[in-house]
């Protein structure tokens, strides 16, 4: 029997969801095989992440498909409760089964999508015992299009005009890495700018303190001018070649980027946090009792 050490409870309780205890227990009952006590969970119908995460559900999968002919593709995000869920054959197969209708019916946003696939996620949730949610799709279309998937965690879509598939996947796979707001400096907001404008100052007031206003405002542009190039895709060093913007790459391959997509599995999504240390001193506390 292998030895059951914090280390291998820890990475249990990660993958199922499920208390310190609890985990210890399994693993003892399936002599240190962490992918036995995984099955046994899953066929007592231990593996509940409801109690631990309320019914939240930021982990998941992105998806993505693309028009064999290269003018549209499509992008969904699907949450579930837990990561261990989001790598199990049957979420999968939703993924699969919702990407290929919102494709075949040329869905634009989630809300049909979510009304056509109910019935099969009331049996997926039924099944599980998680919480499901279609929560967002996208739909592009143009003169080139392509997507690149990261995992199952980071997808992007990217729309060109001239230039073709692969040029369209580089530049997906760049947005993917350097995650830009915006695809040009003059689509950067007021707003965005002013509260850069505030970071900066509150974070360099000892720098600026006692300067003339014209060297401020100097020292200030330059902030803005690099926030803008860090914002906007157009203006990014491209990361596989630094030494080339992102827009200047497309245009040196007779192409000009028209737009992206890019959605990444839960963010925006407030998630539970845990505190191991704190629940297993809990715990220990609580078997005294």
């Amino acid at each position: 029997m292998a030895e059951i050490t914090a280390a291998l409870v820890k990475e249990l309780r990660e993958r199922t969801g499920e208390g310190m205890m609890d985990c210890k227990k399994a693993l003892t009952k399936a002599g240190g095989d962490i992918e036995k006590a995984i099955d046994d969970m899953r066929a007592s119908g231990a593996i509940k992440a409801a109690k631990k995460a309320g019914n939240i559900a930021a982990e998941g999968a992105i998806g993505v498909k693309v028009a064999d002919d290269g003018k549209s593709a499509v992008i969904i995000e699907v949450n579930s409760q837990t990561d261990f869920l989001a790598l199990q054959d049957d979420f999968k197969a939703f993924v699969n089964s919702s990407i290929e209708k919102a494709f075949a019916e040329k869905l634009t946003d989630a809300a049909p999508l979510i009304a056509s696939q109910e019935s099969a996620r009331e049996a997926l949730v039924a099944k599980c015992g998680e919480n499901v949610n279609i929560r967002r799709l996208a739909r592009a279309e143009g003169d080139v299009v392509n997507a690149y998937l990261h995992g199952n965690k980071i997808g992007v879509l990217v729309v060109l005009k001239g230039g073709d598939a692969d040029l369209a996947k580089e530049i997906a796979m760049h947005v993917a890495a350097s995650n830009p707001e915006f695809l040009l400096p003059t689509q950067v907001s007021a707003e965005a700018i002013e509260r850069e404008k505030a970071v900066f100052m509150s974070l360099n007031e000892d720098k600026i303190k006692g300067k003339p206003a014209e060297i401020v405002e100097k020292m200030v542009g330059g902030r803005i001018q690099k926030f803008l190039a860090e914002a906007s895709l157009v203006e990014q060093a491209f990361v596989k070649d630094p030494e080339i913007k992102v827009g200047a790459l497309a245009k040196k391959a007779g192409a000009e980027i028209v737009s992206f997509v890019r959605f990444q599995v839960g963010e925006g999504i407030e998630k539970p946090v845990d505190n191991f240390a704190e629940e297993v001193a809990a715990q220990v506390a609580a078997s005294k009792q």
